[in-house]
């Protein structure tokens, strides 16, 4: 049989590309190897998934209905002098003067231009691995044709899911540019010495373009920059464009908008300049632009010696458990999150050691089954198939084309579309919160652990609170599951704090004159862990409790103890809060970190002879409804608009939280900032008095679902059923969340490892049953420190992230995708500690 008809053969098995299909042809759905790894990748012409050599007879065993691919083998070739090729004597890569990716002057991502790339396309048919050269067969099938045109002219799932570039500069014309109101208060500004108006810096300084004012700017995060004078004059007056001075050159200025809180662009520059006596053609750049500030500090990461220990010359590592992680743009959070992740057993058992029987269950569209990613990124970092030492680098280079290189690290694109799906900040490529992605990856494994072993149970823990009415004395008693200890840091406990004032005076005096300290001069608060454990072992006083043996209001305290200790414990200083000008902020100090740590004296015992408990199931009486509108303190409420919130966001923070101020107030907000209806008017539904409201989303007047026999939804019932829930399991969960279906969901899944524990309820049954324990391990609350995660930059929201994990007696540092021995292991800055119980 001739080629031709062979492939005639399997037109039903092919289909033509017609675009906005996810087409799989950079990287091994499986594993990480590439177009550029040895055997190449064969990209099925039906289903359009990706697999590596090693990896597509097991895919076509699985689904044979999908027996023809096209195989892509890539080989770099190194141009001779290309810059940034790498080589002992290339000259640096251009310095970025532009606040873009993918752009002329901006941050260069791509190899384009250093590589020449050789590329070898074939037809494959399996299951004997029968090529056909492509594109010299003669007369090819046009439907087989369109099909590899279509792949290969495809930008590929990995870069559809990524931004190839993004322009950081490009700004809108203003809307006050055209009809731009300005005062003849015959204000002359002379082209340099200028000063703030109201106080006596001399830098960051913006002169407004209605009156011709010069105000200092922003105060920034970590409290240099200008005093805020000139967002004050705007609040005050209204006159919303400012220009910043020492950036007017010729060929424009920065200008910001503070109606439209942005950088905006005046096409009229110019002629508003002229108006002040400002010539714009004579005027030379003397300042940082906004572009320039913003790109040192996206440059900032090779300038924190002390995380990183990038002052030494540390010993690289290769091999299993040494692989690296490429930063994807923003993506160090989870690098560091997963490097310490995959240390632990019970999730090296889970996704490593069962790497072939997940394969052999994944389904079809394996980049979308998040067991299946969650093995290749076990698989990608413990095998070391992918961290080669430099001998079999050296050997592979000698057997192999010159510009043949093995690859070292992975990169976990899959993986990071898939975990940050649906969700509002984990799928941008903005920078994230260690310890919040670190929960959400804990409650999405939890989620896809049903009914198999799930391995957040050796981090899981049960923490017991003890409330006691101040008034009866009476108590209560009970327990909810963790998988964090998140410890305050009270500064004002600081070993140092002496000296901590003296510098923060020194600080402020010299900012008032316009100078900077010497970051040398830098002095930390120091504090130990056990005070921060003394602080959170406090009892917290609760001043609105309801005490159900006065049935009135009182004061009660609570306590929190261990009812049980985790194999492992995840230790989160809470360094970031809320300044007294209500700016968030990082705190800057540095912790005596015990290597050891025992926690025995702060497990809970339970009720104790001789107290008695407080009454259970008497709630607080339902108040009447008030028919006026409910107060808000205006005040607060600006306070937390002018820190860039919504205003409406901003009066429900306030409302929900009583009127108790700004620090409530944002609480509330950074809990809610992920609600769809987050920035939606605040709606107050009125219910009859000794009646709840409706639930969220039910209609005035709509008929109401059928109920069963215990008032619960029998539509509810029937979608959880359909779930794969027992109708018991969806009556507790139900139950448990006042008869709100998707609340409901959300229980059943985030329990899903006490369900098969914990007693059921049948519609017979009156009143919730007690549960049973949910799984977790208990043993001794002595541990050892075994990795830790620090974090370099003022906010959550940038800088960078590194971890520090213990093996084999030894330190080792994994920054994104550079792994070596640690020599100075910086404890004291860390951010997360994961602590091991020592057996």
């Amino acid at each position: 049989m001739s080629a031709l008809e062979t492939l005639y053969g399997y037109l039903p098995c092919v289909k033509v590309p017609r675009g906005g299909e996810k087409i799989y042809k950079d990287e091994c759905i499986y594993c990480f190897n590439t177009p550029e790894s040895e055997g190449g990748l064969f990209v099925c012409l039906k289903s359009y998934m990706g697999l590596c050599h090693q990896c597509v007879q097991k895919f076509y065993e699985k689904f044979p209905e999908n027996p023809i691919y096209l195989y892509l083998q890539r080989t770099k070739i190194e141009i001779s002098g290309a810059e940034g090729g790498g080589g002992l004597e290339d000259p640096p890569a251009k310095k970025p003067t532009r606040l873009a990716i993918g752009v002329e002057g901006g941050f260069d991502v791509s190899e384009e231009g250093r590589y020449e790339i050789q590329e070898e396309v074939a037809i494959v048919v399996m299951p004997g691995y029968e090529s056909f050269p492509y594109p010299s067969i003669e007369d090819t099938p046009v439907q087989i044709q369109l099909a590899i045109e279509g792949i290969l002219k495809s930008s590929g799932a990995d870069k559809q899911s990524a931004v190839e570039s993004w322009d950081g500069e490009v700004r809108q014309v203003s809307k006050h540019a055209d009809k731009l109101q300005q005062l003849d208060n015959g204000v002359k500004v002379p082209p340099k010495g200028w000063k703030c108006s109201r106080c006596d810096l001399v830098e960051n300084l913006w002169m407004n373009l209605t009156d011709g004012s010069i105000l200092c700017g922003r105060r920034y995060f970590d409290g240099s920059g200008g005093n805020n004078h000139a967002v004050d004059h705007f609040k005050e007056t209204g006159f919303p464009l400012a220009v910043k001075l020492g950036t007017i050159t010729p060929t424009g200025a920065d200008v910001f908008s503070y109606d439209e809180d942005d950088m905006v662009e005046d096409p009229h520059l110019a002629r508003h300049l002229a108006h002040f006596g400002i010539n714009m053609m004579s005027m030379e750049k003397t300042d940082k632009t906004m572009t320039e500030l913003e790109i040192d500090i996206n440059q900032r990461v090779g300038e924190w010696a002390t995380i990183q220990e990038s002052d030494k010359q540390l010993k690289p590592m290769y091999g299993p458990g040494y692989t690296g992680m490429r930063n994807m743009g923003n993506s160090c959070y989870l690098n560091s999150v997963m490097q310490v992740i995959f240390t632990l057993p019970d999730f090296q058992k889970r996704y490593f050691a069962e790497y072939g029987s997940i394969l052999n269950r994944a389904p079809e569209e394996a980049p979308n089954d998040f067991t299946t990613q969650m093995a290749k990124v076990g698989y990608g970092l413990l095998s070391g198939a992918f961290s080669n030492p430099p001998e079999e680098e050296m050997a592979a280079a000698a057997a192999a084309p010159p510009a043949k290189k093995v690859q070292n690290g992975i990169t976990p694109r899959m993986f990071k579309t898939l975990i940050g799906k649906g969700h509002t900040e984990f799928s941008t490529n903005r920078q994230q919160d260690a310890q919040e992605f670190f929960l959400h990856l804990i409650n999405v494994i939890d989620r896809h652990s049903r009914g198999q072993v799930n391995p957040t149970v050796c981090l899981k823990y049960m923490a017991e609170e003890r409330i006691q009415c101040v008034q009866s004395g009476k108590v209560r008693y009970k327990q909810r599951s963790d998988y964090l200890l998140s410890l305050p840091v009270p500064v004002e406990l600081a070993d140092n704090r002496e000296e901590v004032i003296v510098y923060e005076t020194r600080k402020r005096e010299k900012e008032s004159k316009g100078e900077k300290m010497d970051p040398k001069e830098l002095v930390r608060a120091k504090l130990s862990m056990q005070t921060c454990l003394d602080t959170w072992a406090d009892a917290e006083s609760i001043q609105d409790f309801y005490s159900s043996a006065l049935q009135a209001r009182s004061v009660a305290n609570k306590t929190t103890r261990f009812a049980t200790f985790p194999d492992y414990l995840m230790v989160h200083l809470k360094k970031f809060t809320i300044g007294e000008d209500w700016v968030p902020k990082k705190l800057d100090v540095s912790m005596s970190i015990p290597d050891e740590l025992d926690l025995e004296h702060l497990r809970g015992k339970g009720i104790q002879p001789g107290e008695e408990e407080l009454p259970e199931g008497e709630d607080p009486p339902m108040e009447e409804p008030s028919e006026q509108e409910p107060e808000i303190d205006e005040g607060t409420v600006m306070q937390l608009s002018e820190m860039g919130f919504p205003t409406e966001a901003c009066r429900k923070a306030v409302y929900f939280t009583s009127n108790c101020g700004a620090e409530a107030a944002m609480d509330w907000i950074m809990q809610h900032m992920d609600d769809p209806d987050f920035a939606q008017p605040l709606q107050i539904e009125q219910a009859p008095a000794g009646r709840r409201p409706e639930p969220e989303g039910a209609a005035a007047g709509a008929p109401r679902a059928p109920e069963s026999s215990s008032g619960l939804s029998e539509e509810a019932l029937t979608i959880l059923e359909a779930m794969g829930f027992t109708r018991g399991q969806a009556i507790r969960g139900l139950k448990a969340t006042n008869n709100d279906l998707e609340r409901a969901a959300d229980w059943l899944f985030s329990h899903s490892d006490e369900l098969e524990t914990m007693a059921m309820d049948t519609e017979d049954q009156g009143s919730l049953p007690v549960p049973a324990s949910p799984q977790v391990h208990d043993g001794a609350g002595k541990y050892k420190l075994v990795a830790f995660i620090s974090h370099m930059g003022t906010s959550t929201m940038c800088g960078h992230y590194v971890c520090h994990i213990l093996k084999d007696g030894r330190w080792v540092i994994y920054n994104d995708d550079k792994v070596a021995v640690s020599e100075n292991p910086p404890k004291d800055l860390a951010y997360l500690y994961l602590y091991q119980r020592i057996q």
